[in-house]
């Protein structure tokens, strides 16, 4: 399981190796100029500039971004994306406020590589789930990343239910997921026989990735490429008008800030992409949508639990009895979900795995109040709310015993939809949107967003580079 004190990468400390890193560029560029031919004008010098520089300011005839692109925000996303236009040879600087890579919604989720069953037919979130799913399995078996593809039974825990998890294997067919196997009562037993059901789906191409890994070689390969990254460099402010975009950056320690410039920019900043696009001046404010934040609470099983719920479980069928396992050393096989509850914002407190088998339920929903400020958030899981999972648990996994759960760790989900509302779909704006060329916002992006990161990449590189059907 990916933990937040588990991300120790650090890389650019601050403003003065962003300086050092902006500076390395202008050198670069100015020794590729004087080994061409005769200048016929004097040098532009462009820098990331300190705060007395006349902000967004030297629209100099010439004159040359200190970066051809900015991807603000290093979570997998941005990360993913920086990759992407770095492999692609672009010179990009990943800017991040925080220390590390990877912090927030990236390292606080369930680390499942979702098959793209949930996700309304022709959205973005089940074609690029879809999409990525397959990428991302390539991806970590090119590359060693820890991974285990090892299914996920969708069940049904009352008669009432057969009809909603029929239509979820509609939805799921309609999304190109065509590998579902429906399980009766007793097929679910023989694979796991603490599981009480009425019927399940068997989803063999759901399964878990060891987020940091994958983060760790997403970040590996950006910078082989080429590619520079700024931790503790948060954006504060910036202007998008013109063919040099400004962006002003401000130390996460000291609050110093500079000015740097860039062709193209990326805004990947997850939990504050609607702050940081309502800093751009030249960005239409109307085209920025809402943010709502949903805290998920994760819990674990206690020492010993495991063996009673095997004994206590009653199991999924008439041959539980005789499971080859006993309950001292039974082990769950399968991720175990519930159906969604309609108007919940989630997918219902189910059970995932990490690589090493450990067992963990949730996330549950927990609305914050508009306007939290997401460097605010309180990620600390309160013990009380380990009351209402028994019950939802127990629908599927009846040998829960009293006791059991243990508080883990919680993320927030950064939703474009609210409390009532409809479920929100992945936004990624480009040009043709918002009507500012070189500039992709991504708002939205919550699960599947670690399975979809790759794909994501692509759909974000594609529209930065197009600018009105022409490339940029």
């Amino acid at each position: 399981m990916a933990h937040v004190a588990s991300y120790s990468v650090m890389r650019c400390q601050g403003l003065s190796m962003l300086v050092a890193a902006c500076t390395q560029r202008l050198l670069a560029a100015a020794a590729a100029a004087a080994t061409a031919t005769a200048a016929t004008s004097s040098p532009v010098a462009l820098s990331c500039r300190g705060p007395s520089s006349r902000p967004y300011s030297s629209t100099a005839p010439g004159a040359e971004p200190d970066t051809e692109v900015a991807v603000i925000g290093a979570g997998v996303v941005g990360l993913a994306i920086a990759r992407q236009l770095a492999l692609a040879g672009r010179a990009v600087l990943l800017l991040e406020a925080a220390g590390a890579f990877g912090t927030e919604t990236s390292s606080r989720n369930s680390e499942v590589i979702h098959a793209g069953l949930y996700y309304p037919a022709g959205s973005i979130k089940a074609w690029l789930c879809v999409a990525g799913k397959q990428q991302l399995y390539a991806f970590c078996q090119e590359y060693g990343v820890p991974h285990r593809r090892l299914g996920k039974l969708l069940v049904a825990s009352s008669p009432a239910q057969l009809d909603a998890l029929s239509a979820l294997a509609a939805r799921a067919a309609a999304n190109g997921v065509s590998d579902l196997r429906p399980l009766s009562k007793a097929e679910v037993g023989q694979l796991e026989p603490a599981v009480r059901c009425e019927a399940a789906l068997l989803s063999p191409s759901t399964g878990i990735v060891d987020s940091h890994s994958f983060m760790t070689e997403l970040h590996r390969q950006f910078e082989e490429a080429g590619g520079t990254t700024a931790f503790h460099s948060r954006v504060v402010g910036g202007a998008m008008a013109g063919p040099l975009k400004r962006l002003r950056v401000q130390d996460a320690n000291s609050s110093e800030e500079i000015e740097l410039s860039a062709s193209m920019v990326v805004n990947a900043a997850g939990l504050h992409a609607q702050a940081v696009a309502a800093s751009l001046d030249g960005l239409p404010v109307g085209t920025i949508p809402p943010l709502h934040l949903a805290k998920g609470s994760y819990f674990t099983l206690a020492a010993g639990s495991l063996a009673h719920i095997h004994d206590g479980g009653g199991g999924g069928g008439s041959n539980s009895s005789s499971s080859s396992s006993s309950g001292g050393s039974y082990r769950f096989r399968h991720l175990v979900y519930p159906l969604p509850e309609p108007g919940t914002a989630g997918l219902g407190t189910h059970l995932t795995l990490d690589l090493a088998g450990g067992v963990r339920f949730g996330p549950d929903v927990e609305w914050l109040p508009p306007g939290t400020d997401p460097r605010a958030i309180d990620y600390a899981v309160s013990p009380a709310r380990a009351e209402p999972f028994y019950a939802a648990i127990r629908a599927y996994l009846p040998g829960l015993p009293d006791g059991s759960l243990e508080p883990s760790y919680s993320g927030v989900r950064p939703k474009v939809a609210g409390p009532g509302q409809p479920a929100g779909d992945f936004v990624v704006q480009g040009p043709a949107e918002h009507g500012v060329h070189g500039l992709v916002n991504l708002y939205g992006i919550e699960s599947p967003g670690l399975t979809a990161s790759l794909a994501i990449a692509q759909l974000a590189a594609e529209r930065l580079l197009q600018c009105g059907g022409s490339a940029c």
